[in-house]
């Protein structure tokens, strides 16, 4: 399937709000939004780049129509030895001992869960979405109470259903919620004006509902805050509604004006590259990059991903790691369906049958 600009703009915006996140520097006067404005890297960037796994799952089975039968059957192995090749991945980041939080693990965990709900109705992609929002993060507390979850563990299955930063049991519904938007027509303006309106909508009911729940409650509760990285059902709605806004905005003008977002667009389509290069160089450049930043090297890493990541998609397309994990999903899958033989009409005589050779 040929790429999607506005999808690629979105994942590069995602990608880079992590850079932010990571050596972006902070604010200092620390007015609105609360927390700063540096806040809005916090947290956001991630769920957009879940929700795009989700995005990215649909297309991989056929988008806006699924595949079946045989394709189908490889298109669940290209995602699962996909998930394989990011858990290898993903360890080995953590091993670097950088002070980031390393996402891929628990990504891949997502991705792999996908597979079970391919062919699942947009309605009840949507359904179950909700439902993980509503009960993943009572669950979360609930098991938290009870057992010793150390995020350092890589492989650690409680700290990737339960972790602090990206909990499996309620991220997963960014990914349900991407997949539904996956199977709808991604080039249609009808549906960029319906992913805008149902962004606002959840932007009103997750910091709206929040704020709410603040004044009722006279107290900020675990359950009732938005805060980044707090897995609530508020958060996880305020955010989901900021991701739909940004895709819906992202298409829109994808597919109007695609030569103007071709810089963000091909740091999207290098997306695992550009992340995994970003914790290589805090690697080496040492802590000091994210415990003490500066505008400066801030705006060096952005410019510095960009500009690497489009002229390597200008002139070599595929970015390595993400040629390695197509080219190792597509030979494990055997996505090239076996050829059948032409179809016989009825009407014809039969063949006469071909004796074998004396030996």
């Amino acid at each position: 399937m040929r790429r999607i600009v506005g999808v690629d703009t979105a994942r590069g915006l995602a990608v880079l709000g992590m850079v932010t996140a990571h050596v972006g520097p902070g604010d200092p006067w620390r007015t609105f939004p609360p927390g700063g404005w540096s806040q809005l890297a916090d947290g956001r960037p991630s769920a957009l780049f879940v929700l795009l796994a989700g995005v990215g799952l649909a297309l991989l089975s056929g988008g806006d129509r699924p595949v079946d039968g045989t394709r189908l059957v490889q298109a669940r192995l290209r995602i699962l030895v996909r998930a394989v090749l990011l858990v290898v991945l993903g360890t080995l980041l953590v091993l670097l001992g950088t002070p980031v939080v390393v996402i891929l693990v628990v990504y891949a965990g997502l991705f792999a869960a996908g597979v079970a709900v391919l062919r699942w109705p947009r309605w009840a992609l949507v359904v179950a979405a909700v439902v993980v929002a509503l009960l993943g993060p009572v669950l979360r507390r609930e098991l938290v109470a009870h057992v010793d979850v150390v995020d350092e563990r890589p492989l650690d299955l409680l700290a990737v259903l339960v972790g602090q930063y990206y909990p499996a049991v309620v991220w997963f519904a960014y990914v349900l919620v991407g997949l539904a938007v996956g199977r709808s027509d991604l080039r249609s303006g009808r549906t960029h004006a319906v992913l805008a309106a149902w962004g606002a909508g959840l932007v009103v009911v997750g910091h709206g509902g929040a704020w709410a729940a603040r004044l009722l409650l006279g107290r900020v509760d675990e359950l009732t805050t938005a805060e980044p990285h707090s897995s609530t059902f508020f958060e996880v709605a305020g955010n989901t509604g900021t991701c739909l806004l940004v895709l819906a905005v992202c298409l829109a003008v994808g597919v109007r004006w695609p030569r103007a977002l071709a810089p963000v667009s091909a740091t999207g389509a290098l997306a695992l590259t550009a992340y995994t290069g970003q914790l290589l160089v805090i690697a080496a450049l040492g802590d000091t990059v994210v415990w003490q930043p500066t505008t400066a090297g801030w705006v060096a890493f952005l410019l510095v991903t960009v500009a690497t990541c489009w002229l390597w998609h200008a002139t070599l397309g595929r970015g390595p790691l993400e040629g390695l994990l197509h080219v190792v999903s597509v030979r494990a899958a055997d996505v090239a369906p076996d050829t059948l033989p032409p179809r016989r009409d009825p009407a014809a005589p039969a063949a006469a049958p071909v004796e074998a050779p004396e030996t």
